[in-house]
């Protein structure tokens, strides 16, 4: 490819805009797109950030799982296609089309079922700009505090359609992706897996070479500055050598230091307490950005400033770790199980201060989720959802509750079951077994019905009740009191009279004890003038008085001019 020198003026956020079929990612599978078996994705990328462009050609294998006369691949228009052949024959262009953001090919024979069919797709335009990344997506274009080049990708919400092509679902992961990513001569452009090596062309771009194994569909990154680079090597508990890595703006050398301090011991939580880091042969790769942050596969976005937080551990950093375990290695096959990525996702950052610092930070951290959680819609539908159905409340989802709602019902389960089963149900729901070592484990899709299962399993007991309650409805649960003639009776009043029985913990006076609530009440003697707390370590998630009172508050207040 020719590199371009000339300049054009900065893209307007949220521009181009995309149509209706790019910003949908997820729901119900195409039939068409069902019967392919994504094997390998080539893709050359060259990043013209001048032009704030793009330029790519991608080369595609399937396995057809039924016959198949046409592709359906999806691609954002703005990056429109100048030339595709199947199987090394170039086809005529009337042979391809892509009106609203799914690219359609006629293929020029039947393939087979259990055949492979190769696509390669040249293409470039102007992709997408973020409005407010990462929370939406596209191409972030900045300059580094030098005046340099620097653009990240983020594509989450819209997904991987907005800069290369792709099944823009979650089960339509790659087995692998090759990556060559060509950048102007001085910047740098860290991705995915693993490097292969990086090519210095005549005029002094240089194309960097990566491959990465089955990675989730929105993982692919494309990160582009004059780069420096801190490197170590991390001896696991499992007997494996890991290979550590933060690219970071020169001017940001010492914030940089102190978070790759960080890696370490993070690891050692996440090993000790899950399990296995499941890309060891690859990397734990973090670049700066110029968002927020994004869970990319062994090269996540970091751009939280490198700043101090009260709990003495930069939370983007491990929280956007903690997906490399629930959401890559374990990988939600439909959007509506969303919870289990960002409901774990959340969950290891008090999880990781009671591992640093003990109950207390814990406790703190806990109660700063739960003063967030909204309960307008329920975690899970049982439907199969779009990205944004579900992250977005104005398009009916439960938006931040899958954050601070699905953390809270995972501290109450694991009250409710104890340590050992929970951690049990942890490591088999993300690796699909119990005994995870490395090399005997791949990246695998999960669903909040196998997490279900698995809880039966372990524990030998159904616990359908528990998430009827607190996953399918939006509601919580009350527990009501009443206190009479020496004896206090609490009774849990679920959504549409749903049971549940959960054990409560009751002080009286400094003695605890946990009722069974046996078909859902209970009832605990308590002597005249004694104080009485229940739920004394807030280990139960239920409806809230002082919450609902503060949510109303806040609103009241945010309202006002």
């Amino acid at each position: 490819m020719l590199a371009s020198t000339a300049t054009a003026a900065p893209m307007e956020k949220g521009k181009p805009p995309i149509t209706e079929q790019t910003a949908r990612s997820g729901g119900p599978i195409d039939p068409q797109q069902a019967k392919l078996r994504f094997d390998v994705a080539d893709l050359a990328i060259e990043v013209l950030p001048e032009r704030e462009q793009l330029r790519g050609v991608a080369t595609l294998t399937f396995t057809a799982k039924a016959p198949l006369s046409a592709l359906l691949i999806d691609l954002d228009r703005n990056l429109p296609v100048s030339a595709v052949s199947i199987d090394g024959t170039a086809l005529g262009r009337d042979a391809w089309a892509n009106p609203q953001g799914r690219l359609s090919i006629r293929l020029p024979h039947i393939v087979a079922e259990g055949h492979r069919v190769t696509a390669r797709i040249t293409y470039g335009g102007t992709p997408h700009v973020a409005v407010r990344a990462p929370w939406d997506d596209g191409l972030v274009w900045s300059e580094t505090p030098s005046g340099r080049p620097w653009a990240a990708t983020t594509a989450e919400g819209y997904g991987c359609d907005l800069f290369w092509p792709c099944l823009d679902f979650p089960t339509g992961e790659p087995g692998r992706v090759d990556l060559h990513i060509t950048v102007p001569k001085g910047l740098k452009a860290p991705s995915n897996g693993v490097l292969k090596g990086v090519d210095t062309l005549p005029d002094g771009r240089t194309t960097w070479n990566w491959s990465i194994k089955n990675p989730n569909t929105y993982a692919i990154a494309l990160n582009v500055a004059p780069y420096k680079a801190l490197r170590a090597t991390y001896d696991s508990r499992y007997g494996n050598e890991i290979p550590l890595r933060l690219w970071y703006l020169p001017s940001h050398e010492a914030g940089a230091r102190r978070l790759f301090a960080e890696f370490a011991p993070t690891l050692d939580f996440f090993e000790s307490l899950i399990g296995p880091y499941p890309f060891g042969d690859e990397k734990v790769g973090v670049v700066e950005t110029p968002h927020l942050g994004m869970e990319h596969q062994t090269i996540n976005a970091y751009g939280n400033g490198y700043r101090a937080t009260e709990a003495g551990f930069d939370t983007i950093f491990q929280h956007e770790l903690a997906h490399e375990w629930f959401g890559n290695q374990l990988t939600a096959a439909n959007w509506d199980d969303y919870w289990l990525h960002e409901g774990y996702g959340t969950y290891m950052q008090p999880l990781y201060g009671e591992w640093r610092d003990g109950a207390a930070r814990y406790a703190a951290m806990m109660q700063d989720l739960r003063m967030n959680i909204m309960n307008e819609a329920p975690l899970v539908s049982g439907r199969a959802l779009t990205e944004e159905q579900v992250y977005e409340t104005e398009n009916g989802g439960p938006g931040q509750d899958i954050y601070n709602k699905g953390a809270w019902v995972l501290h109450t389960l694991r009250n409710a079951i104890g340590n050992d089963a929970f951690f049990d149900v942890t490591r088999r729901i993300v690796y699909g077994r119990p005994d995870p070592e490395p090399g005997n484990f791949h990246p695998r899709y999960g669903s909040t019905g196998e997490f279900e299962r698995i809880v039966k399993e372990v524990t030998g007991k159904d616990y359908g009740w528990f998430f009827d309650v607190y996953l399918y409805e939006a509601a919580l649960p009350e527990l009501q009191q009443h206190r009479a003639d020496g004896i206090l009776r609490l009774t849990w009043k679920a959504p549409n009279a749903k049971p549940f029985p959960l054990p409560v913990e009751v002080q009286v006076g400094d003695r605890v004890t946990r009722l069974p609530m046996t078909g859902g009440t209970g009832a605990i003697p308590v002597p005249q003038g004694a104080h009485v707390i229940v739920d004394p370590h807030a280990r139960t998630l239920k409806q809230s008085d002082t919450v609902e009172a503060y949510h109303r508050w806040q609103k009241a207040h945010s309202a006002r001019p």
